[in-house]
């Protein structure tokens, strides 16, 4: 292990002796994204807290930030609100959370308590609630010169930042042991490329840093310092919005100057095991279009505004933020994967495109003599004689509006990028036959597959099954799934999204959503699916939902295979009946 894990144990115990009265409780910490000792003290105090059984929230500010004052305005709102004082601000909040809590019975007004425990970082030391030392003595910075040259490169070549604009910034923070999923040398690792990535946005840009507690299931609750700042930004958003809860808001906006909570222009993060947990506000009222032609679940589905979502083409707002992503990846594969010749790569997407576009259907064809061989027929064809987008993934979210999808459709949406990037893919008609998944599956986090541990699923043209594999990913799946359908079931309950939108999801639940074929020279084989999902010449097909909106579903679970090992035959059959080849025995042909 790179780190000094002993020292990292450490300062994991010595933070657990001095909180260790503080048990199932909301911790609240904020720092300057200046300082280095403070940022990275937060792993093995957010591991400590975890350990503990506490839920954690982190904002890491420029100086000052206004929406945190405007959060802590609110926070004292509720605690006058709480004592039973009278106000225009507290009469304003009661409003607000009563008439949410009509449909959220009660939950509601359980996210507006303030935190149990404040940490801010000074100089040297966490003070507030406690008085706590850095640590960093864990720390051995690896390859800094060159994260900071990748980080360079991709503020530059994938997100052309602008001067002045609003970066929000995600990390992630140390789960327990049992919960963490990846090594905890991959999670060290990330807080060195959030460091390297955030103070060179620095340079130019006005960059904010922020991490929460993440859940194990998509059913809990979120941790409630994040849900209310969600909260707050899309009911701010829609504030303008003919309906009792908004109305009621923009009341509240007033009183508390609000309106000092603005979004960010773009996103970076890296995200570990779990998920955010369900959002109350959208999943029982949910977020209007301002023309009223659609509904949103989310405030960040609303900002990014992509191509994909089915309410998309009805807002007739544009895009507010861009957005690229990225897994607890080691800092050895975050720069080999990144720095990388974009052209050459474009340059294969491009062709893998082009041969797709002349097809109607594309056929893959194994060799292996084992159990299960993947045998595939991909239809990009649809009913009505249009074709299937094939997309290019060249990691490229420079402008905040997707000038290719305007291009093709007349609709204003945003532009969302896999970091690292590499593949030519599709959302395909139907797909017809077998696969098997040997490399990795993605679920609630990244779980490795090999030729000991096959995952085979069995394609029916509109519907899927999964017929073999290891118990325990099965089990995660049909979790994932029957998860998914609560969450869907819920939203229909409450028509806090469209029925049309509803029946859309429920009609694209069984079907296959993705078919893709992997590009990055540089991407090599680890525990990650963002990564092995590029990895050259190998290939990846998604459970769930697709990335065309008429095949939205709530849920998406890449399976990627290995094609030079199953020897794997990828060809396209134009509509004259001739053949074009993209890999023969699993190597480039195209």
């Amino acid at each position: 292990m790179k780190y000094n894990e002993n020292h990292f144990n450490s300062a994991v115990q010595d933070y657990k002796n001095k909180i260790k009265n503080a048990k199932g409780k909301n911790f609240f910490m904020i720092f300057d994204i200046l300082n280095k000792d403070a940022f990275y003290s937060i792993a093995p105090l957010s591991r400590a807290l975890h350990d503990l059984g506490n839920d954690v929230s982190c904002a890491g500010i420029n100086k000052k930030s206004d929406a945190l004052e405007a959060l802590k305005d609110v926070w004292g709102a509720f605690e006058q609100l709480e004592k039973g004082i009278k106000s225009e601000k507290t009469k304003a909040l009661g409003d607000f959370i009563n008439e949410v809590d009509i449909k959220a019975k009660g939950k509601f007004k359980e996210i507006f308590a303030g935190p149990d425990f404040f940490l801010e970082a000074g100089k040297d030391a966490f003070s507030g609630s406690f008085d706590l030392p850095f640590h960093t003595e864990w720390l051995n910075e690896c390859r800094m010169k060159e994260l900071i040259q990748t980080a360079e490169i991709l503020w530059r070549d994938v997100y052309a930042l602008k001067k002045g604009e609003k970066a929000g910034i995600g990390f992630t923070l140390i789960p327990t042991h049992d919960l963490i999923g990846h090594p905890l040398e991959d999670y060290l690792d990330s807080y060195s490329i959030i460091w390297a990535m955030t103070q060179t946005a620095k340079r130019i840009a006005e960059p904010s840093m922020s991490a929460y507690t993440l859940r194990e299931s998509m059913l809990e609750e979120s941790e409630r310092v994040f849900e209310l700042r969600a909260t707050l930004l899309g009911c701010e958003l829609s504030k303008d919005i003919d309906e009792e809860p908004f109305k009621k808001y923009k009341v509240l906006s007033k009183s508390l100057k609000l309106d000092r909570i603005k979004p960010i222009d773009l996103s970076f993060s890296i995200s570990g095991k779990g998920y955010p947990g369900k959002h109350l506000f959208g999943e029982v009222i949910g977020y209007p279009s301002l023309n009223g032609k659609t509904r949103w679940q989310t405030p960040a589905q609303m900002l990014y505004k992509l191509d994909f979502y089915p309410q998309t083409k009805y807002d007739d707002r544009d895009p507010m933020a861009r957005v690229a992503f990225t897994e607890t990846i080691p800092i050895d594969i975050f720069i080999d994967t990144n720095l990388v010749d974009w052209s050459d790569i474009r340059a294969r997407n491009q062709r893998i495109k082009d041969i797709m576009d002349r097809c109607d259907t594309i056929y893959v064809e194994g060799k292996l003599k084992e159990k299960h061989v993947t045998k595939l027929e991909v239809g990009l064809i649809k009913d009505d004689g249009t074709r299937r987008w094939v997309r290019r993934s060249d990691t490229d979210v420079r402008e905040k509006l997707n000038m290719e999808y305007l291009e093709r459709t007349g609709i204003r949406a945003g532009c969302m990028g896999n970091i690292p990037g590499g593949e030519a893919f599709t959302t395909p008609e139907y797909v017809k036959g077998v696969f098997v998944g040997d490399v990795v599956v993605h679920v609630d986090q990244s779980y490795t597959l090999d030729e000991n541990s096959l995952l085979v699923v069995e394609c029916y043209g509109n519907s899927y099954k999964v017929i073999d594999g290891p118990k325990i990913i099965i089990e995660k799946i049909n979790k994932r799934k029957n998860d998914a359908m609560k969450l869907l079931l819920q939203a229909e309950k409450n028509k806090s999204l469209p029925q049309e939108i509803i029946d859309l999801k429920k009609k694209n639940f069984e079907r296959i959503g993705e078919f893709a074929i992997n590009t990055n020279p540089r991407a090599r084989l680890c525990e990650y699916l963002i990564v092995n999902e590029k990895i050259a010449r190998m290939m990846h097909i998604a459970l769930g939902s697709g990335f065309e909106p008429d095949r939205s579903t709530e849920y998406h679970m890449d399976i990627v295979f290995n094609a030079p090992r199953q020897k794997l035959d990828v060809y396209g059959i134009d509509k004259n009946g001739n053949k074009h080849w993209i890999l023969k025995n699993g190597e480039f042909a195209a």
